[in-house]
Parts: structure tokens; C-alpha cells; sequence
């Protein structure tokens, strides 16, 4: 057991956003021992133009601010992309806002965007322009935008110089109407804007253009994973991010907090979000990248997810359960799976499982159709 195992009982005591803020504060202030993280060359991923020391990155929501970007790396995670970041500084929902079910390893979250904004944040990204490590932004809109496609510009066009990659996130749940992006024309308008705003900026920085990724929802039909491939593959997006947190509450059901309004990660969301990465990657082909993310708790889930298709991982709710040596732990199982399996690459293990899983039935209780 960690020390962290023995302290989880304790900060579980306290309200679940209190405690990542003190996390958080115990980042910044250097009070989580740097790790000796494992490296293997077997680990190495060269993708979009950027090589990655490992696969497992962490997800956007858990440093919305640029605050610990530097030390989540030295925790051993290969990438790391901060926000979700918007034009303005918003103080999101109502607290409480999240939620922990721990006898499902999972969580609930109705934070709607809360973050700093976009001037705080790039001063933030800017003292670490000159230091190593893949950060990425990830960019969303203002809950009371009038023009929620020119918010995505801008949040361009500010990190351009400063991300690695950049994300572009229309998949939360807890901003009203922000989903409604992922469909028809109103996706296709927003991936116009988003490429050529991309485009613009490498131009007039005279620097290469920085990646940028699609981040969507797990709660989609087979027909709209169709559509939202084709028209990222017309736009030229350059990759996705499958994918957020889930409306459904298969997994949690009968637990106190089932009926809170918000969206589920952690365990729960494996299967539904594994089955449709898998469905993007039939849809998208060889070639496309895609990052995995969607109830990665440990090296078994972090492989599974690349079976399915996932070029990168990524997780976040899992280092409520299993704290900072989680990263670590993870890339020791990758490095004992490719021992055991003598692959030459991480990346030999991709796609191996998609056919298989899009061949079950689809994850219970959601509603997509059969492929």
C-alpha cells in the first residue's frame, strides 16, 4: 500500500473540491516528492509532429489554471494539457459541484468551466514557454457567450505560441448547449473557424502550427460518430479526444449522489467510452491520431484503451483513488506487458482489440445503435 492509501480516508473527510484545491496547493509549493519515472523506448510515441516519452498523459479539468503543469510531469505523465480555459474568468456552478462514489471509483463533476481566464492562464503558460514537457491547452466558451465560435478563435489565437497541442472541447455537459456544437453545420462552421484561426496564427507568429484536437462526447449514436468523423477528416483536424464525462448513471446506480446533475468519469465510464473510441477508429481509419480517456485506472485500462484504437491516454478521475504514484504505476505495467509480450512497440498493440469490441453489444444502458 501507498501513503497515499492510508491518507485516503482522511481527505476523503473533506468536500472533494477542497481537497483538490489542497492538492493542487501541495503541487505548487513542492510537498509531492518528485518520482523516478521509468523510461523505455518502447514507450516512445511519435504523433502530430510531437514525440512523446510515454503514452499516458493527464486530462484537461484536473489543472484548469496552469498552475502544476511542471509537476504533474515530473509525476511521470508524458503530456499534460491544462485548462478547459475561457475568454473570460467565470466562477462556474454552484458549489457542491462534485462528487465522489467511491465503491464505483468514480465521479460526478457539474463545474461548468471554472477557471481564470484566458489573460491569467498565458501568463502562467508563458513563464514555462522555454522548459521541457508536452503541454496542451484546452479551449472552451464562456456560459454566457453570444458567439461561442468566435470565443473558440480567440482562445486560439491567445495559446497558439504557448500550447503544444490544442484542444478543442465541445463535449462537457455542464455548459448548456454546448454539445449541440458536435452536430451538422454548427460543427462544421466551428471546425472551419478553429483550423483557419489555427492557420492564421502560425502564419502571423511566423512558428509551425500547433496540433489541434476535437475532445467529445462518450454519448453518442453510431451514425453521429459517422458524421463527426467525416466532417473532421473534411475540416482537417488533427486529431480527437475521446472522450468526456457521460449523462448516464449505469454503474452508480443505488449510490447517494445518482440523481446529481453533472457528468460521470472514473470506472463506470470505461466500457461506453472504450466502445466508442473503438468506433472512431473504424470510422477514422489507420492514420487518424486519437487519445483515449475514460475510466484509465491502471495499466490493464490504459492498455485496453490502445487495443482500441488510442494512439495516447489520457486520465484524470482515477488520481482521486490512486494519488500521485498512479502515473508510475501505470508505465510499470505497460513496460512488464511489453517484457512478457516481447513487442518491439507500445504502438504494435494498437487497433488489435477493435474489431472485438465493436462486435459486442454496445455498453448497457446506452442507447446507440447496434454496429
Amino acid at each position: 500500500m501507498s501513503l497515499y492509501d492510508f491518507a485516503r480516508p482522511l481527505i476523503f473527510q473533506l468536500d472533494a473540491e477542497r481537497a483538490h484545491g489542497l492538492a493542487i496547493e501541495a503541487l505548487k509549493r513542492g510537498l509531492v516528492p518528485r518520482r523516478d519515472i521509468p523510461l523505455d523506448a518502447r514507450l516512445r510515441t511519435e504523433l502530430v509532429g510531437l514525440t512523446f516519452g510515454n503514452p499516458l498523459g493527464l486530462a484537461a479539468g484536473f489543472d484548469k489554471n496552469a498552475e502544476v503543469p511542471d509537476a504533474m510531469l515530473r509525476l511521470g505523465f508524458g503530456f499534460v494539457e491544462i485548462g478547459t480555459v475561457t475568454p473570460l474568468p467565470q466562477e462556474g456552478n454552484a458549489k457542491p459541484r462534485i462528487f465522489r462514489i467511491p465503491e464505483a471509483r468514480a465521479v460526478i463533476n457539474r463545474l461548468g468551466f471554472n477557471n481564470e481566464g484566458h489573460a491569467e492562464v498565458a501568463e502562467r503558460m508563458e513563464r514555462r514557454a522555454r522548459k521541457a514537457g508536452i503541454v496542451g491547452v484546452n479551449i472552451g466558451a464562456n456560459k454566457d457567450s453570444t458567439d461561442r465560435i468566435g470565443d473558440y478563435v480567440t482562445g486560439i489565437h491567445r495559446f497558439a505560441e504557448l500550447a503544444r497541442y490544442l484542444t478543442i472541447n465541445i463535449s462537457s455537459p455542464n455548459t448548456p448547449g454546448l454539445r449541440n456544437l458536435q452536430k451538422g453545420s454548427d460543427l462544421d462552421d466551428l471546425l472551419t473557424h478553429a483550423v483557419a484561426a489555427r492557420d492564421g496564427a502560425a502564419a502571423l507568429t511566423a512558428t509551425d502550427r500547433k496540433p489541434l484536437f476535437l475532445k467529445v462526447a462518450p454519448d453518442l449514436s453510431l451514425e453521429e460518430v459517422e458524421a463527426i468523423s467525416e466532417t473532421a477528416k473534411r475540416r482537417k483536424v488533427d486529431g480527437l479526444i475521446v472522450s468526456n464525462t457521460t449523462l448516464s448513471r449505469h454503474g452508480v446506480e443505488g449510490s447517494r449522489h445518482e440523481n446529481e446533475t453533472g457528468g460521470l468519469s472514473g470506472r463506470p465510464l470505461f466500457n461506453r467510452s472504450t466502445y466508442v473510441l473503438a468506433a472512431f477508429r473504424r470510422a477514422l481509419g489507420p492514420d487518424f491520431p486519437l487519445i483515449g480517456v475514460g475510466g484509465v485506472e491502471n495499466g490493464r485500462t490504459a492498455l485496453a484503451k490502445i487495443e482500441a484504437g488510442a494512439d495516447l491516454v489520457q486520465l484524470y478521475s482515477a488520481m482521486v483513488y490512486g494519488g500521485p504514484d498512479l502515473p508510475i504505476r501505470i508505465l510499470n505495467d505497460m513496460i512488464r506487458f511489453l517484457d512478457e509480450t516481447g513487442l518491439d512497440t507500445i504502438r504494435q498493440l494498437r487497433d488489435t482489440k477493435m474489431e472485438e469490441i465493436l462486435s459486442r453489444d454496445p455498453p448497457i444502458g446506452w442507447e446507440a445503435i447496434r454496429p
